[in-house]
């Protein structure tokens, strides 16, 4: 045994120092990801703090780590609009009936086109697909809403634009490398039908790739606030994207109208209330991640590897 000693000791310093390597590299990662982290998350945490600053202080660089003046008053005078709620509403209506419906669109088209026995699969993927980087534009969609007679109405913010084909091909993608095939087939052995097949195994299997999917749609839907411009007339079907937008150019336009003190009142409420926008629009949807970050890496992972 003695003949393998060098030897052995030799594989064991290698080993050793492989493992100092990793080591330092996880480190030098660890220390990477932190700056990251730090990048993306002080620009938010910067407006929450500015939310409750005196706007001077903001304005001069006063503002780094801490509230500077801090102050309420950015919220009590965006909080005077009785609007806001209506558009809270609103803004909770189209995001849960939007994003059931856009489910129930998304995941059944990608379903039905992750089985091969799907006849025509490849030309409806490659038809899906041409919508990705050709549509009619904003004309022709306009008509088209009006004469379905969805325009100023609530189905406008919910159906029309409840296909997204990324979602889809997404998900496709998952039901074809995490549903294996001979679950179907067992399936059928035991009489199972498609769409029994497809509620009862399909869709508790694929629980990663709906939340995914469900967080998607509901932050588009949430930040929404071009086709309520475009479609709604009716200030009680606006969402509060839109609400807010209209409150902080309201703002601007009345500081900048006035003079004198009164302009100076007017121009530190509006400056005041551009932040306070930004977290009342955001907090809300921001605390529904919680519930699906366990989901999240999975699906996105398993739904982005292609073909």
């Amino acid at each position: 045994m003695g003949v393998f000693t060098p030897a052995v000791k030799e594989n064991a310093g290698k080993i050793k120092n492989n493992r100092s390597s990793d080591t330092v590299m996880e480190y030098v990662m660890y220390a990477i990801a932190v700056v990251f982290l730090v990048m993306l998350m002080y620009p938010l945490y910067f407006i929450v703090i500015a939310s409750f600053s005196d706007p001077s202080a903001v304005a001069g660089g006063q503002v780094w780590l801490f509230p500077k003046g801090f102050t309420l008053d950015g919220y009590k005078e965006l909080l005077k609009h009785q609007n806001i709620w209506i558009g809270y509403r609103n803004t909770i209506l189209y995001t849960v009936v939007g994003t059931i419906i856009g489910l129930a669109v998304n995941i059944s088209a990608a379903y039905a086109l992750s089985r091969k026995d799907l006849a025509g699969r490849k030309f409806l993927s490659l038809f899906f697909i041409f919508t990705m980087f050709f549509n009619g534009g904003l004309i022709p969609t306009f008509l088209t809403i009006r004469d379905l007679h969805m325009y100023d109405t609530f189905l406008v913010m919910v159906l029309p634009f409840s296909v997204g084909v990324y979602n889809i091909i997404v998900a496709r993608t998952f039901f074809q490398t995490s549903i294996p095939g001979d679950l179907w087939e067992a399936a059928q052995i035991d009489g199972c039908g498609n769409l029994r097949y497809f509620a009862q195994v399909v869709l508790p299997l694929s629980k990663a790739i709906i939340a995914v999917l469900a967080l998607w749609i509901a932050v588009g839907h949430w930040n929404s606030y071009f086709n309520a411009l475009i479609y709604l007339k009716n200030p009680d079907l606006h969402p509060l994207q839109l609400i807010l937008r209209n409150i902080l150019i309201t703002n601007q336009m009345q500081s900048g109208m006035g003079t004198g003190e009164a302009a100076q009142i007017a121009l530190r409420l509006a400056n005041m209330m551009r932040y306070s926008v930004i977290i009342v629009a955001t907090v809300p949807i921001m605390c529904v991640y919680p519930f699906v970050q366990k989901y999240f890496n999975q699906g996105v992972m398993i739904g982005a590897v292609k073909e």
